[in-house]
């Protein structure tokens, strides 16, 4: 005998509440200290949503920890360039900064986010 299943209530959201995008990112760091420790650290994540600046608009990275290398790395406050075209109505952005200091040191890093939403 089967059992009759409740329907499930899904809840609208207004639209102050509407999801912006997201773009996902990967990287490395510079390499740091000299000698053997000599080393960098990898990254990935997921941006927060778009905040409008001007004509276009940036997102924050809040990443936690880099990779493990006796000694992690956090990517606080970080903020991306606006958007940079890349054709059929996708961009990317640009994002300059400085890890965390830890272990007596920073990293300096360079990378371009990946497209948004790239199925769609």
């Amino acid at each position: 005998m089967q059992k009759n299943k409740t329907a499930v209530k899904k809840k609208s959201i207004s639209s102050r509440q509407t999801q912006r995008h997201v773009h996902e990112f990967e990287g490395s760091t510079k390499l740091a200290e000299q000698g053997a420790d000599r080393h960098n650290h990898r990254f990935a994540g997921v941006t927060g949503q778009a905040i409008r600046q001007g004509r276009s608009h940036i997102h924050e990275i809040d990443l936690t920890k880099t990779d493990f290398l006796n000694h992690f790395h956090n990517l606080r406050k970080i903020r991306t360039g606006p958007a940079i075209p890349v054709g059929n109505g996708k961009h990317v952005h640009f994002v300059t900064g400085q890890t965390t200091l830890n272990d007596g040191h920073v990293h300096q890093f360079n990378f371009a986010t990946l497209i948004q939403q790239p199925l769609v």
